[in-house]
């Protein structure tokens, strides 16, 4: 019993990390004012190019780093045409994502079937040891690790420094932000990048870490659940953990009724599982918070910001 529960407890953690990152960025992205519905596309952007760059230096950390950047040059598309052209955020979003699935489908045909860089477990010294918590929290890739620092490091700088107060002024009332001193654009520019960096880094994490090697469509709709669980965390970062920890959960349920070969459920309703879960999670929080306007969203969320009005 307690053997399975570390196995489906481990599978929950490596299955939450991608929707982890992807969901942090996307949250400073939308408290800084951006709406960007291209954190699918992006993911697939970083997956890929972390296989190619893995492949081309020979090392996992510069596979991680080529990822991330690629996906963060890529939110830039967006950044130029939300921000410095007010286009509508929800249209230009969605085209992220269209153009970055089409990307990464032609340009990643080169690399299907071929061997990808993997990054190795590495066990915390000591801490592993630990009886049931050492194998659950600490026999992971270094990635995992790193989401254990980036999400208390994420919450601490938008909640509790002066940076993290301007990118929520930027996202409840640009304009008085603006009045105060706040480079608006400047600041939702860099947000929106570090939104692309952190959903390269998720996709980064599923080609280089979770399942190494290019597939097509390997993000399998992370991106989206990742937008589901900024909204279901009402954009704070340890709310948006622990929707990706109940998407990683369910993935494992997913993992060990397959391993121990139990066929209460159809195959193909056990792979929809985690998304209809995280689809029917989001309507109730959505409905629970209609008595309260927005449910939290920031005021300015997909409002184009011009010191011209």
């Amino acid at each position: 019993m307690i053997e399975d529960i570390v196995f489906i407890s481990k599978i929950a953690m490596k299955s939450s990390v991608a929707v982890l990152f992807a969901a942090l960025g996307e949250i400073y992205a939308e408290r800084s004012g951006v709406l960007n519905l291209g954190v699918e596309g992006m993911m697939l952007v970083g997956a890929l190019c972390g296989v190619a760059a893995g492949l081309a230096t020979g090392n996992v950390w510069l596979g991680v780093a080529g990822g991330m950047l690629a996906a963060g040059l890529f939110s830039l598309i967006h950044a130029f045409f939300s921000i410095t052209l007010r286009v509508n955020q929800t249209l230009s979003g969605l085209a992220l994502t269209i153009l970055g699935a089409g990307l990464a489908s032609f340009l990643g045909r080169a690399y299907i079937g071929k061997a990808a860089l993997r990054m190795k477990v590495w066990n915390v010294p000591y801490l592993h040891d630990i009886p049931v918590v050492g194998k659950i929290f600490f026999t992971h890739t270094p990635l995992v690790y790193v989401a254990y620092v980036l999400l208390p490091l994420a919450a601490w700088v938008l909640l509790r420094t002066r940076t993290g107060l301007k990118i929520r002024a930027a996202g409840e009332d640009a304009g008085s932000a603006d009045a105060m001193g706040v480079n608006v654009v400047l600041l939702r520019y860099l947000c929106t990048f570090f939104g692309g960096c952190m959903a390269g880094l998720g996709g980064a994490y599923l080609s280089i870490a979770y399942t190494p090697g290019w597939k097509e469509n390997m993000t399998m709709g992370q991106g989206w659940v990742a937008i589901a669980m900024v909204i279901f965390a009402t954009w704070y970062p340890f709310r948006a953990f622990l929707g990706a920890l109940l998407f990683g959960g369910l993935t494992a349920l997913q993992f060990y009724f397959q391993a121990t070969g139990i066929e209460v459920i159809p195959v193909n309703l056990l792979r929809m599982f985690p998304y209809l879960i995280t689809i029917l999670v989001l309507i109730v929080v959505m409905r629970l918070d209609k008595t309260k306007g927005r449910g939290g969203a920031p005021a300015s969320l997909g409002v184009p910001f011009s010191r011209e009005g």
